[in-house]
């Protein structure tokens, strides 16, 4: 295992999958005093590499971890599934029985982090899901807690692959003015030839120097796919494009590297081993990661995972935060970021509002605009309208994501399908 920090920080952590978040956070200094996860096989990767307490089963069970337990932490964090906001698949958001995006906001109230970290897919940040984020904004207001949310690309810090994430960092504002997002730069840019050269080297492959020059750029994001679709590949067929344009078959994972009886990358390109997809991830030959489990479920571990570097390098971030080293910033945050001026509009009063009057709230869009939020805010929260005098009005109802109601439809899907949840 990669040398830590000594002094550690305790960290409790959801939806914690197999552990790139895990590994990185303790490579930043944290200590875990649980991490819950939903995959028994996971659940034994990282208990067998990271010695942690793992609680497995459902993270909004009652019956897997009691939240209240842990208040005090110093940080909560979690990588909740992904699929609700994924551009690859449908974007339900709160549609989706995996979305515990909007729960995992509410146990900030019982467990009363430090600071809080949660990661998720690009798909997130997009106009689809304004309304969504800026009640996450909005709720960590309330509870004392300034959120921000920022897009960091792992090839900025080492990972010789795209993998986009969108990062959510809460704090109280007097340590939030000591949080500085991680420059990108801090690791040198890694090519996938350069990243995977003695693997490919290892067995006398006679073609592994040429490989190598021409596999002199990052990968495509590498995707783990879920219980209800994927398996041990690459990905949808842009993605296996990317990876044949680095000569690499993504049609499948192999069993070994190639070999010195191996033909050439030109006839017959290589597929990527375990071994090879984690380094692709984050994990580091000096990490001696193991992970549990057949091929397949492997590969889904470390597809689905939060590259290790990324989370090293944000974790490292809280914690000079919180232990106030370094310099504060210029301007003390404080302000909320604004994704959604017309759900912000909306949520602000119990009057219902005209058309006219949210066109004045957004303060930069038409008529159209307003009703392209509208559409969009709706799939997420129930929203009324009302005729007032022949004027059509608006009124924000209730949000329709899972926040932890005991009668909500989500318990019912997860106890019916929970081998197919992830």
């Amino acid at each position: 295992m990669t040398e830590i920090r000594a002094q550690r920080l305790t960290v409790v952590e959801a939806c914690a999958g197999a552990g790139g978040q895990s590994l990185g956070l303790h490579k930043a200094g944290f200590a875990h005093a649980l991490a819950i996860e939903i995959d028994d096989t996971a659940a034994d990767t990282l208990r067998s590499n990271l010695g942690i307490d793992v609680a497995v089963g459902d993270v909004a069970s009652e019956d897997v971890w009691v939240p209240g337990d842990y208040e005090g932490v110093d940080l909560f964090a979690g990588g909740v599934p992904c699929p609700p906001f994924s551009a690859a698949g449908k974007q339900l958001g709160t549609s989706d029985e995996r979305d515990l995006f909007a729960w995992a906001i509410e146990q900030v109230a019982i467990i009363r982090p430090k600071a809080v970290m949660l990661e998720n897919v690009r798909g997130l940040s997009a106009p689809r899901f304004a309304a969504y984020r800026q009640r996450v904004i909005d709720r960590l207001d309330a509870l004392g807690y300034v959120g921000e949310w920022r897009l960091l690309h792992a090839a900025d810090f080492g990972v010789p692959q795209l993998r986009p994430r969108f990062v959510l960092v809460a704090m109280p504002v007097e340590d939030m003015r000591y949080f500085h997002w991680p420059e990108p730069g801090q690791r040198p840019r890694v090519t996938v030839g350069d990243a995977l050269y003695d693997y490919m080297a290892a067995d006398g492959w006679r073609y592994a120097d040429a490989w190598r020059d021409l596999a002199d750029d990052i990968g495509p994001t590498l995707v783990g796919g879920s219980k209800k679709h994927g398996g041990a590949d690459l990905g949808p067929t842009r993605a296996k494009a990317g990876w044949a344009r680095l000569n690499i078959d993504g049609r499948g994972i192999a069993d070994a590297a190639p070999n010195r009886k191996s033909v050439s990358f030109r006839t017959a390109p290589p597929r990527l081993t375990i071994e090879m997809a984690a380094r692709i991830q984050g994990w580091e030959p000096g990490d001696r990661y193991a992970f549990s489990g057949r091929k397949t479920s492997q590969y889904r571990q470390i597809g689905n995972a939060f590259p290790p570097p990324v989370a090293q390098a944000i974790g490292e971030s809280i914690r000079n935060a919180l232990t106030r080293e370094g310099t504060p910033r210029s301007e003390a945050p404080g302000t909320l970021d604004v994704h959604d001026p017309v759900y912000r509009a909306l949520a602000r009063t119990d009057r219902a509002l005209s058309l006219d009057e949210l066109v004045e709230a957004f303060n930069e869009g038409s008529v159209a605009a307003v009703e392209q939020r509208l559409a969009a805010l709706q799939r997420d929260f129930e929203l009324h309208t009302i005729d007032v005098d022949g004027v059509r009005r608006y009124l924000l109802g209730e949000f329709k994501g899972f926040t932890g109601q005991a009668d909500h439809w989500r318990h019912e899907v997860v106890a019916a399908h929970r081998n197919r949840v992830s």
